[in-house]
């Protein structure tokens, strides 16, 4: 039988800082294939935050990862052996592979790909971060023509992709972002109107330069200050989107509400979270549109790719101290 590595939960990070130690190398001896199942030699692994919430098991937000067990990840992988007929040795899949080198899985879970120039993009512009990006922005925003966008870490997955979408749709569009090269690549690259960079700008000030009519419509993946800071710019009836808080995945209590939360009423505003839960139905349509954005040059999407299985879980940590740029990937 082949032996298969792997990277099991061996901590909950729950209130402080993810550390590599959260995970153990394990290696386990793959046994016959059951009814139903396939094989996959696992080639790329999809990294997002959601996953340190995985580990601290957060009810309703992500499911939890017992410690012991292998650390849960989407993937794109190969099969190698099957006993599902849907599948054949060869066939480019993608699904929930995890931190390992071989997942064996039912073949329900798994969705067949084609082997083309759009392989990994099934796990950014054309997977969930797309998505989250596309129902986020269209159907929480609402954006029109002409309205002012603000996105909060715009150079990320869902950040560029959200920020490329209402600029696709007639809007001003301002990203905020930690460095000079991620806010030169927001504009340069994703052809937003501006960027602020919040590790050496002042955002309140910045965003006053940029949004003189305030802020019509602002997707978050960030939190925190910045998120307070955009509240004292809203327009009327402003649209705020709730689609992540990086800001606070690794502190040990939740930080104070936004002191400008009361400006929602002066404005007439909205504040909304959204899951991506309960679209599948418009997936489809969805997903065309993007791709032919992607086809068409309108969107343009950045992978950062690291090497390795050594690497996988300080491939996880890159996402919480800033040094990804685009969706982070790492090919086995």
């Amino acid at each position: 039988m082949t032996t298969n590595r792997q990277w099991l939960v061996d901590a909950s990070p729950r209130g402080r800082a993810l550390e590599l130690t959260d995970f153990k190398y394990n290696e386990e001896t793959m046994m016959p294939l059951g009814k139903g199942e396939v094989r996959v030699k696992v080639e790329v692994l999809s990294f997002e935050p959601s996953q340190k919430g995985q580990i601290e098991v957060i009810a309703g937000y992500s499911s939890g990862a017992a410690i012991g067990n292998v650390m849960g990840a989407r993937g794109v992988g190969e099969v190698m052996e099957s006993s599902d007929s849907r599948f054949s040795a060869g066939d480019k899949v993608l699904g929930p592979l995890g931190w390992q080198e071989f997942a064996t899985l039912q073949g329900d879970s798994l969705q067949a790909l084609s082997d083309d120039r759009f392989l990994t993009a099934h796990l950014g512009p054309l997977g969930a971060q797309g998505l989250t990006a596309y129902f986020g922005l269209l159907r929480i925003g609402q954006p029109e023509p002409g309205d002012t966008v603000v996105v909060s870490g715009a150079a990320g997955a869902v950040g560029s992709v959200a920020g490329q979408i209402a600029r696709i749709n007639g809007c001003k569009v301002i990203g905020t972002a930690g460095g000079p090269d991620k806010c030169g690549a927001i504009i340069n690259e994703f052809g937003f109107d501006a960027a602020i960079d919040y590790k050496n700008e002042n955002v309140k000030a910045a965003l006053k330069e940029h949004c003189v009519g305030g802020v019509d419509v602002f997707f978050d993946n960030v939190g925190g200050p910045v998120l307070n800071d955009v509240l004292s710019r809203i327009a009327s009836r402003a649209r705020v989107v709730i689609c992540g808080g990086i800001s606070r995945y690794e502190q040990e209590s939740l930080p104070a509400g936004p002191a400008n939360y009361f400006n929602v009423v002066f404005r007439q505003a909205r504040i909304e979270g959204f899951l991506l839960s309960g679209y599948e139905k418009e997936y489809p349509v969805a997903l065309d549109r993007l791709k032919g954005w992607i086809e068409s040059g309108d969107l343009i999407y950045k992978e950062d790719i690291q090497q390795g299985f050594d690497n996988i879980p300080a491939t996880l940590k890159r996402l919480f101290i800033g040094a990804n740029f685009g969706k982070q990937l790492l090919r086995m």
